[in-house]
């Protein structure tokens, strides 16, 4: 289990909020959240309640500023923790809603996309193994989202604004 620290100043300072496990509404605890340390384990922060909003990646360490999780400002209103998978990752991919079109297996980590399938849009996927994070560009770059175990029909499924997917990361506990 992990262990997340929200404080409402930077510098991890004023209120604060320990979390260990997922938060739908951070809004009940802090007015706002511009410092942040992971003490054990990863975590997804999102900018709204209920996980939605621009998504954030964080992993042990100290985030004194909204600048250093690449956020826009101190709106964090919710996070998930992330389990540590052990063993193999799967993820099957989709170029057309509801697991249709060409299918894609990856098994590793993916730079780039359009260099490895020769595609830039993925509307569907199967996650069997792991926990990935879909980015909007090459080389793990720009906007990013959770994909846990499951089924995503859509890319309106696991948060995505449009079904461009430039990279794809496999989270893996460091």
């Amino acid at each position: 289990m992990g262990k997340i620290i929200f404080y409402e100043d930077k510098n991890f300072s004023g209120r604060q909020f320990e979390c260990n496990n997922d938060c739908v509404d951070l809004q009940t605890n802090l007015s706002c959240c511009n410092s942040i340390k992971v003490e054990s384990g990863c975590f997804m922060i999102y900018e709204k309640s209920n996980y939605t909003g621009n998504q954030y990646y964080l992993r042990r360490g100290d985030y004194p500023d909204f600048h250093h999780w690449m956020g826009t400002n101190g709106s964090i209103s919710s996070c998930r923790s992330i389990p540590a998978e052990p063993g193999s990752f799967n993820l099957r991919l989709y170029e057309r809603i509801e697991f249709g079109g060409q299918m894609m297996d990856l098994k590793d980590d993916c730079p780039s996309v359009m260099d490895r399938f020769h595609i830039n849009d993925i509307f569907s996927c199967n996650v069997t193994h792991g926990n990935w994070l879909f980015y909007e560009h090459p080389n793990y770059r720009g906007r990013m989202y959770l994909i846990r175990p499951g089924e995503y029909k859509r890319f309106s499924e696991w948060g995505g604004r449009s079904a461009r997917i430039g990279s794809i990361r496999r989270i893996m506990d460091y």
